[in-house]
């Protein structure tokens, strides 16, 4: 898969998630096999591109073949300032959300809330486009609404200003995350489609992946929630797309080890007392389904500091690797 002159090393892409893609994360699921990730959505208010949390948000890991950035807002004019900026400050690629469904960001009117508004969406679409000579992105949802999937006129409207690609996660606005995600949409917006289009929602395994692609017949997958504590779910995707064989699944030697590595890399992004917090969930997600995952979660989320963080985790392993071999 290509966009703009920039080629994917595979089409199993990282979706861009706000407080989970960040630097460390993007590398991680890279080296576990990602083709591509994208950056956390960073606001198109000029207010905000001086702050840490931004900068680190649009911070480039040094893994990626295009250093790709997702932009958020509802003001073209502002929208566009914030994709010059972005380039200006190393991004290759610009990504516009139009997807995102928390309330707060809908009730400023960006994200999927742009959707009901096919005018405003027509845009920003072409102001981004014009400030910037680099590649743009759309990621969309399906629509705002069961009852009003526009998402074939939103594709249509990108692709006429000069979209080089376009995300579309099988879920409306009013959705969110429930139910499970449809994909008669995304088909029918990739026959009537000139530009590749990027399947997201629901792929959770190397045979989704595979079904999502072939129901679809979609330029790649997106992967978003289901990497959350299994980064290497992108290498059994593409060893599976590539080979039609399933890999084995990690052993528990090997979780430790990419959570350890993963700790300590967060660390070293976001400082002492940041880091720890930021890798609480990522201690949830990798815990889950293991032998006294909820006693250590509740024991590990009250730490406050890396040496005893890291010390309990391996003595978590210690236990769960003493266990296997007794069995």
């Amino acid at each position: 898969m290509q966009i703009g002159n920039y080629i994917l090393k595979n089409n199993v892409i990282l979706a861009p998630m706000a407080g989970i893609t960040d630097s460390p994360f993007r590398r991680l699921c890279k080296e576990m096999g990602a083709g591509m990730t994208v950056s956390e959505m960073v606001s198109s208010n000029s207010l905000l591109w001086g702050s840490s949390k931004t900068l680190r948000r649009a911070c480039h890991d040094g893994t990626d073949s295009a250093h790709w950035v997702q932009i958020l807002g509802a003001d073209p004019k502002l929208l566009a300032k914030a994709a010059k900026h972005n380039v200006d400050n190393g991004a290759e690629i610009i990504d516009i959300n139009m997807g995102c469904p928390a309330k707060k960001v809908c009730n400023t009117m960006a994200g999927s809330a742009l959707l009901k508004d096919e005018s405003l969406v027509a845009n920003i679409l072409e102001a981004v486009t014009k400030a910037v000579e680099v590649p743009v992105t759309l990621k969309i949802r399906t629509g705002w609404d069961k009852e009003h999937r526009n998402g074939l006129q939103i594709a249509k409207i990108a692709e006429q200003v000069g979209i080089q690609a376009l995300s579309i996660h099988g879920r409306t606005r009013a959705c969110k995350f429930t139910g499970e995600a449809e994909y008669d949409t995304i088909a029918n917006i990739k026959a009537h489609s000139n530009i590749p289009i990027i399947a997201n929602g629901d792929v959770d395994s190397p045979e989704k992946a595979k079904y999502v692609l072939d129901y679809t017949n979609a330029d790649a997958v997106m992967v978003g929630r289901a990497a959350f504590g299994r980064p290497w779910l992108f290498r059994e995707i593409v060893h599976y797309l590539e080979t039609g064989k399933k890999l084995p699944s990690p052993t528990i030697l090997e979780i430790r080890d990419t959570l350890l590595q993963h700790l300590e890399s967060l660390y070293k992004f976001y400082g002492e007392y940041t880091g720890i917090r930021m890798a609480r969930k990522h201690l949830s997600w990798y815990s889950k389904g293991q032998r006294d995952g909820a006693v250590f979660r509740n024991i590990i989320n009250r730490v406050d500091n890396s040496i005893e963080q890291v010390s309990l985790t391996k003595d978590f392993f210690a236990r769960l690797l003493n266990v296997g071999e007794d069995t």
